[in-house]
C-alpha cells in the first residue's frame, strides 16, 4: 500500500514503498564508502606521520582520538536529531516543519563549531596530561589537537548538512564531496610533512583544510537545490520548537557518545601505561578497526533513516523488516571484513609502522577485537532503529550501563588484578554482547508498544490517508 504520492527526485529515495532489500543496499553502499573515505582523513594523518616522522609522532596523533571524540560527540549526536526529524517531516510532507528543522540545524552546527574551538584550545593540555600521555609525546599531542579543533565549525557543518541529505535518501552527493576533500587531504599531508617538515602540525592543518572544502560543497548543494530542504541564508535562525526536538532526540545520543568516549579515554590511559610502542600499536590497529566499524555503521545509519521515514507514515511492519535486513547485513559484512583483516594483520600494520614491537602490540588488540567485532555492529544497528522511532533515552541508558559503566568497572577490577593488554581489550566484546542483547529486547518491546499506541499503516488501517499529519512522533 502506497503511503504518499510525492514524486521522488533523482538523489532522493522513497524508503516507505517498493522493494526494501535493494533500496537498503543502494542507500548503504555510498554511506559505507563515504564513511571509509572520511576515515581516510585520519588514516592519511597516521600513515604519513608513522612513516615519515616516527613512532612518537604516531603515538601523539593516536593518543588524541579518544579525547577528540569525547569533546565532539555531544554535537555530532545532535545531528542524529536532525536526521530523524528531517526524514520524518520529508516522508509525511510537512514542508514548514522541514524548513525550520534544516535552518535550525545549520545554526546549531556553526555555533557548536565555535564552542569546540574554544574547548579544544583550552582543555587539550590538561586533559591529555590527566590521561597520562607520556612527556615525550605530550607537546606533539597538544599541538595536533589545537590545530585540528580549528576546523570544528567546518566539520560540524558538513555533518549536519550530510544528515539532512541522508534523511531524504541522498547518500551519493556526500560521497562525492568527501572524495574531493579526501584527495586534497592526502596531497596536503604529503606536502606539509615531507616537503615542509611540519610533522603533526602539517597533518592537522591538512585535515582542517579538507574539512572546510567538504563543508563548502555540502552547503552549496543545500543552497542550490529546489527541494523543500534547501537552505536560504535569510531564513537561518533557531526555531525553538525544532531546537527542543533536535535536543530531545540528539542530546541523549550525544551524551551516550561522550560517555562512551570517557570509557575509551580510560582504556587509552591504561594503554598509555604500557609505553609509546604499545600506544603506537594500539593506534595502528584502532585505525584499521575504524574501516570495519565504518562499514558496519552504515547499516546503523540506514536503520536510522529508513525507520524514521517509515515511522513518519506509521509503517510499523516495514520497520520490522528493515531491522531484520540491517542486522543480517551488518553480521555478514562485519564478520567477513574482520576475519579478512585478521588474516593479513601484520601486513596491514606495517603500512603504519614497521617496528616489530609496534606490530606485536597491534596484533594483541587485533586478535581479540577482530574475532568479535560483528557484535558491535549489531548492537549499534538496534540503536539506529530505536532512535529512528524517536526513542533516544532508552538506548542511552542501556549503553551507558551495559557498555560504558561495565568497562570502567572492568578496568578497576578485572584489569587491576591482571594488568595485561589482553585483559584490557577483552572488555570490548563482553560489553558488546551484553548491551546488544538488551538493545534488541528494547527494540521489540518499544516497537510493539508504539504500534498499539499509534496504529499501523497497512491494509487493515483504512482510516489512514497519504499526506495526513501523523501526530506525535513518539517519546524521545
Amino acid at each position: 500500500m502506497k503511503t504518499h504520492s510525492k514524486p521522488v527526485k533523482s538523489y532522493e529515495m522513497d524508503m516507505c514503498n517498493g522493494p526494501l532489500f535493494s533500496k537498503i543496499i543502494v542507500y548503504a553502499v555510498p554511506l559505507m564508502l563515504s564513511g571509509i573515505l572520511q576515515l581516510l582523513f585520519n588514516a592519511a594523518d597516521i600513515v604519513v606521520v608513522g612513516r615519515f616522522a616516527g613512532s612518537e609522532s604516531l603515538a601523539a596523533v593516536g593518543s588524541t582520538s579518544a579525547l577528540i571524540n569525547l569533546l565532539v560527540n555531544l554535537f555530532i549526536g545532535l545531528s542524529i536529531g536532525t536526521n530523524v526529524l528531517v526524514a520524518r517531516y520529508f516522508a509525511s510532507q510537512k514542508k514548514l516543519d522541514l524548513e525550520e528543522t534544516v535552518h535550525t540545524s545549520m545554526v546549531i552546527a556553526a555555533v557548536g563549531g565555535v564552542i569546540l574551538i574554544v574547548l579544544g584550545f583550552v582543555l587539550s593540555n590538561p586533559l591529555l596530561t590527566l590521561m597520562g600521555t607520556p612527556d615525550n609525546v605530550l607537546p606533539l599531542s597538544v599541538l595536533y589537537m589545537r590545530i585540528y579543533f580549528a576546523g570544528m565549525p567546518a566539520m560540524l557543518i558538513y555533518n549536519f548538512g550530510s544528515a539532512i541529505l541522508r534523511a531524504v535518501g541522498d547518500t551519493r552527493r556526500p560521497l562525492y564531496f568527501l572524495f574531493t576533500a579526501g584527495v586534497v587531504n592526502a596531497v596536503m599531508n604529503l606536502f606539509f610533512v615531507i616537503v615542509c617538515h611540519m610533522d603533526v602540525a602539517g597533518v592537522a592543518l591538512a585535515t582542517c583544510i579538507s574539512q572546510c572544502i567538504s563543508a563548502v560543497l555540502v552547503v552549496r548543494c543545500l543552497i542550490k537545490t529546489d527541494a523543500d530542504y534547501r537552505i536560504e541564508p535569510r531564513k537561518l535562525r533557531v526555531t525553538k520548537s525544532k531546537l527542543m526536538s533536535i535536543v530531545r532526540i540528539g542530546l541523549p545520543a550525544g551524551m551516550q557518545g561522550a560517555v562512551f568516549s570517557v570509557s575509551n579515554v580510560l582504556i587509552q590511559s591504561s594503554v598509555n601505561s604500557f609505553g609509546s610502542l604499545a600506544m603506537a600499536g594500539n593506534t595502528a590497529t584502532s585505525n584499521i578497526e575504524g574501516f570495519i566499524y565504518t562499514a558496519m555503521n552504515s547499516f546503523y545509519q540506514t536503520a536510522l533513516s529508513f525507520t524514521s521515514q517509515n515511522f513518519g507514515v506509521r509503517n510499523f511492519r516495514r520497520i520490522t523488516r528493515i531491522m531484520l535486513y540491517c542486522e543480517g547485513l551488518v553480521l555478514l559484512i562485519g564478520a567477513a571484513m574482520s576475519l579478512g583483516g585478521l588474516s593479513i594483520g601484520p601486513t596491514l600494520l606495517r603500512i603504519y609502522n614497521s617496528e616489530p614491537e609496534v606490530i606485536r602490540y597491534g596484533m594483541i588488540r587485533m586478535q581479540i577485537i577482530f574475532t568479535t567485532y560483528y557484535l558491535c555492529g549489531m548492537m549499534d544497528t538496534f540503536v539506529g532503529g530505536l532512535r529512528g522511532m524517536g526513542y533516544s533515552i532508552p538506548p542511552m541508558i542501556v549503553s551507558i550501563s551495559g557498555a560504558c559503566a561495565f568497562r570502567v568497572i572492568w578496568i578497576y577490577t578485572v584489569f587491576a588484578m591482571n594488568r595485561t593488554l589482553e585483559t584490557l581489550y577483552i572488555s570490548y566484546p563482553v560489553s558488546w554482547a551484553l548491551t546488544g542483547t538488551i538493545h534488541g529486547i528494547c527494540f521489540v518491546v518499544l516497537l510493539r508498544r508504539m504500534e498499539r499506541k499509534l496504529g499501523s499503516n497497512d491494509p487493515a488501517s483504512r482510516h489512514f490517508r497519504p499526506g495526513r499529519p501523523t501526530g506525535s512522533a513518539g517519546t524521545a
